[in-house]
């Protein structure tokens, strides 16, 4: 008897698959928890209602998608198609050769209006963008910081979460220097959660970057850079005694 031919994975079977998944009372959930309504940072983005541990158990499944197929994906008007491409992206260039890598990085920068969330920010900038914010991609990085988008400056300094492990630390304090007074809330939270990377590292070069400038930093960018602080130290932060 012939062998079973391999089997294919279109967009449509992925789609229904989704479909089979969906759960309204955590789609209802996961719009309020990512601040859907008007006026909020994700106004009228739209949920299917799948959780991320489901999502990543397709990853491996339809990691072979090529290209086209992600794209299409991260065009979505649903949340999880979009997560579930910038999932696939980030297994493939894991697995990928750096011309490959190069490529999903090109795709992913041109398409960073479909990476509108924090969440999808959070799990693909550190490992697409990552690998060449100290070379080739830093100056991007930098226009990055300068955009009107919330979501673009969001995508600058988690990308120099992939430098903090690798302990280069100064892809992350420029950044942090461009951003540190941001206008927006989910900015302060990504810089100060980026500056307590570094502090768990090397306080030192934390602190070189916090000492002189904690008194006119947000509170809250402050509050998640020393949030692994001593508790003494972290007081007298917050009280302004350093």
């Amino acid at each position: 008897m012939a062998a079973n031919p391999p089997q294919t994975h279109t967009l449509k079977s992925l789609r229904t698959t989704l479909r089979s998944l969906a759960d309204p009372r955590d789609a209802i959930f996961l719009q309020r928890y990512f601040k859907t309504g008007p006026g909020e940072y994700g106004a009228g983005d739209k949920f299917l209602g799948i959780r991320v541990p489901q999502l990543r158990k397709l990853t491996k499944r339809y990691r072979q998608h090529e290209s086209r197929k992600v794209l299409s994906l991260l065009h979505s008007r649903w949340h999880e198609e979009r997560l579930l491409a910038l999932l696939i992206w980030v297994e493939q260039a894991q697995r990928a050769d750096i011309g490959e890598q190069r490529e999903i990085r090109d795709h992913y920068l041109e398409n960073t209006a479909h990476v509108n969330n924090w969440d999808l920010v959070d799990c693909s900038a550190l490992h697409i963008v990552g690998p060449f914010v100290d070379n080739e991609s830093y100056d991007t990085v930098v226009a990055l910081t300068q955009s009107d988008d919330l979501w673009e400056r969001r995508i600058a300094i988690m990308s120099t979460f992939y430098c903090i492990r690798r302990n280069r630390f100064e892809p992350t304090l420029e950044v942090a220097e461009w951003l540190q007074h941001d206008p927006h809330d989910l900015i302060h939270k990504a810089v100060g959660w980026m500056l307590r990377e570094v502090g768990n590292r090397d306080r030192r070069t934390a602190e070189v970057f916090l000492k002189p400038r904690y008194t006119t930093l947000p509170r809250t960018l402050l509050r998640y850079a020393i949030e692994k602080h001593p508790e003494s130290l972290r007081k007298r932060y917050l009280q302004g005694r350093i």
